[in-house]
């Protein structure tokens, strides 16, 4: 991906981020979107269908998580959700990805939240 994916997230964290968009569109195909926000922040506003673990509990809570779907991580900007991603793999995860922008951009790109 080169320069490009590297200043617009794909290559980030090892090629595994996608932007809003695709997020979007792969979570309406099934995918789940696992936010790892602090309750605070989720109840300020997430993406309808998503999970809610905080990553500090992540890795007690990963027998709530589907192994057979991706699964999409989503935090406030994106370093969250990619440090998610990287604890994911090392347990085994391998259809994760990072959601590039995490909820900022999403609601910048008009994509549905609730509260």
């Amino acid at each position: 991906m080169g320069l490009f994916g590297r200043l617009f997230g794909s290559e980030r964290h090892g090629g595994t981020s996608v932007n809003v968009s695709e997020a979007h569109r792969r979570q309406q195909g099934g995918a789940l979107i696992v936010d790892v926000r602090e309750l605070e922040e989720w109840i300020e506003g997430h993406v309808p269908g998503a999970k809610h673990i905080p990553l500090g509990r992540l890795a007690v809570k990963l027998h709530e998580l589907p192994r057979d779907c991706e699964l999409l991580l989503l935090c406030r900007s994106g370093n969250r959700s990619g440090v998610a991603v990287s604890l994911l793999q090392r347990h085994g995860f391998s259809n994760v990805r990072n959601v590039a922008g995490g909820i900022v951009a999403w609601e910048r790109a008009g994509l549905p939240t609730q509260r």
